[in-house]
Formats: C-alpha cells, sequence, structure tokens
C-alpha cells in the first residue's frame, strides 16, 4: 500500500534503461550540484546534529551503535519535517 519516492542525483548507475520499476516506486532526478534537494542529505543533517557532534570514536563499533541509536531517535512526524518540499509533494 505505500507509495515510495526514490529521489536519485544525476550519477549514470541511477539512470538503467533496462531497470523494471515496480507500481508503487516512483523515481525522480534532482538538477545537477544540487545535494540540498536531495532528501537524505537533509536527514543526513539532522542525524548528524542529533548524534554526532566533534566527536572522536574508538571503534567503528561504537559509531555504528550511535548511529543505530540516533536514527531510532527519529520520528516519522520528525522526517516528514525534514523532507516534505512543495516539489515532492507536486510528484503525487
Amino acid at each position: 500500500e505505500d507509495i515510495i519516492l526514490l529521489v536519485c542525483d544525476g550519477a549514470i548507475w541511477h539512470k538503467s534503461k533496462t531497470l523494471k520499476i515496480p507500481q508503487n516506486i516512483k523515481i525522480t532526478h534532482i538538477p545537477p550540484y544540487t545535494p540540498e534537494m536531495n532528501p537524505i542529505e537533509q536527514i543526513w543533517k539532522q542525524i548528524r546534529q542529533m548524534g554526532f557532534k566533534n566527536e572522536v570514536f574508538r571503534t567503528l563499533n561504537e559509531v555504528v551503535d550511535r548511529l543505530c541509536d540516533t536514527i531510532n531517535l527519529l520520528t516519522k512526524d520528525m522526517v516528514k519535517s525534514i523532507t516534505r518540499r512543495e516539489w515532492i509533494k507536486s510528484i503525487f
């Protein structure tokens, strides 16, 4: 029942002509050199603000644990408020 909007940048591997896309997935491409338009970049910005402030980790496992903990703090409403832009809403 979910509809998924997959936002891709201009990487060549994001533009396969042979890819079979399921009905519930819509793909859109952002203009070149506009990472600020990519919703995931805004999510990463929020994750950095919430859990990664000028800190050095001793191990990769500590980084992974912090990342998982921080991602779990993101609520559905928080993600919507960060990523729901007019240009995205217009696609649906």
